[in-house]
Formats: structure tokens, sequence, C-alpha cells
């Protein structure tokens, strides 16, 4: 038994060199994400809860579980390995940018058909979709005469919950300050007291649905914006390549893209022109199909 082996058996359960490359195949077979040989304890961490739960005694007797194709535990197993980090207002530049710029900017390129679509990829637990909703109800004077959506999409069943039910703890609302957490919170009573729940005008803009950015997208769009931060870096360079050309095929003629500082669409595609920190434009097409 290798060193790491004996740890995880002290910790509860053997945990081999051949469990890890067989989960870490199992992870990028159905989220696409690539699993880094330091995420060793990350995996057994999280799927030592799964084995406990459904009562196994062994990873390789997860693994045959999920290979065979469980649905039900297909989705537990997706929702304990992916990562959910997110925060209102995060990385603030971007929701500047937005207010500031090209809200006004759709305004006037949509103000015929008087529609707006966002698209919030990796919702996690809804802090971004609600804050983009915010940045539309604040920059939007007639709002109620647009026709204005966000799309809110995560691999992770159980946050997507979370988000839906927009309840947050006090400490997760620090960021959004003064009149604007007044104006966009209420706080709970009696056993809630230490929460606070976003208002439903917020709420109305927003569409959570379950989505695999790996598989087939069932909406249509276009949309004028995605944002889709910090997802990308757990995805290998093919991967990326696939997903811009995808966003970009989504996207209406010079429309924005939102990612994280650790990600790039350079050297993988030539759709997209970068117009501020971590923003992107997709390229206008200058060509017409064969007929």
């Amino acid at each position: 038994m290798s060193g790491s082996a004996a740890r995880s058996a002290r910790q509860g359960f053997e945990f081999t060199d051949q469990d890890f490359s067989r989960l870490r195949e199992l992870v990028y077979q159905h989220t696409g994400i690539r699993m880094a040989d330091n995420r060793r304890d990350l995996i057994y961490g999280r799927l030592s809860r799964r084995l406990r739960a459904l009562g196994l005694h062994s990873f390789g007797a997860y693994c045959r579980l999920i290979e065979d194709g469980h649905g039900d535990e297909l989705e537990a197993f997706t929702n304990a390995v992916t990562t959910n980090l997110t925060a209102f207002f995060r990385e603030a530049h971007h929701f500047d940018y937005l207010a500031d710029t090209l809200i006004p900017d759709l305004m006037k390129r949509n103000r015929d058909s008087r529609r707006i679509r966002l698209w919030s990829a990796g919702c996690s637990t809804g802090e971004e979709p609600y804050t983009l909703a915010m940045m539309l109800q604040e920059n939007i004077p007639d709002i109620h005469n647009w026709d204005v959506r966000i799309l809110a999409t995560d691999l992770d069943s159980e946050v997507l919950a979370k988000a839906a039910a927009g309840i947050y703890e006090q400490q997760n609302i620090q960021r959004v300050l003064g009149d604007r957490l007044q104006r966009w919170f209420r706080k709970g009573t009696g056993i809630h007291k230490e929460k606070a729940k976003v208002l439903s005008e917020l709420q109305e803009l927003i569409a959570f649905r379950k989505l695999n950015l790996m598989e087939s997208w069932p909406m249509k769009g276009p949309f004028d914006v995605i944002f889709c931060r910090n997802v990308l870096i757990y995805f290998d360079k093919p991967t990326q390549k696939k997903l811009f050309e995808r966003f970009a095929g989504i996207l209406v003629q010079e429309g924005h893209l939102f990612i994280g500082h650790s990600e790039s669409p350079m050297d993988l595609t030539d759709r997209f022109t970068l117009i501020g920190q971590s923003i992107y434009k997709k390229n206008r097409c200058n060509y017409s199909p064969l007929r």
C-alpha cells in the first residue's frame, strides 16, 4: 500500500492511486473538469461522505456505481466534486462596466426590440445573477417596459436550490452596501434573524436552471451578455476552446463575455477581442453563408 493509500485508510477508507485515477476520469467524463494531482485530498474528503451515506466500504464499489449510471447518485457525485465560490459584487469592475457602459449601450442598440438577455453560467448559489439583476433594475429607468431576463445555470442542483430561494446569511451580503442593501434585501425575523432575503423584484428577472456546459444547451439565445467567471479554469485547453466557440455562437454580434482574471480565449479562438479587464467582445463576422 502506498503512503497516500495508507493515510486514507487511517481516515476511514483505503484510497489507492487506481481509485483516484478512476474517479478523475469519471469527473472528466461527466463534468469536463480535469482534476489535478493536488486535488486528491479534496476528492477523498468529498466522496468519502458519499460512501458513508450509501453504506459502501470501498471506492472501487463507488466507482462501479457511477459507471453503471445510477441516476440519483450521479447527481450527488457531480454536486460533490464541483467547487462553488462566489460573492455579491465579486470583481466589482465588471459590474461598474455593466452599469456605466454596457447597459446604456444595450438600451440604445435594442431600443426597437426592447429585449435584453443575460446568461450567468456557473451561477453557484446565486450571488452573481442577483447582482446582475440589481444592476439592471437600477440602470434601466423604465425596466417594466422592457423584456429583460437573466438565465442562471449551474451543474450543481443543491446550490441552484439555494440560489432560487434567495436567502443568505448576513455575512454573505457584506459587500452589498448602504442604500442598495436596504433596497434589495429584507432582514429575517425570529429563527431567521441572522439571514436576509432578496426582494421578488430581483427574483422575477431570473430563471434558474440546471445545465452541464459539456452537454447540449436547450436555450437558443441569442444573449447580449454572458458571465462565465472562474469556471473555465477547471477545464483543459481543448474543452476551453470548444466552450469559447459555443459562447460566441450563442452571443449576438458584438455581444460581451465576462470571464475570470485567470481565463482567456487568446490562442484558443479568434472570435473575441479584449476590451477591458477580463471583458471580451465578440468580433463582428463579415462573411455571409454560402448558398
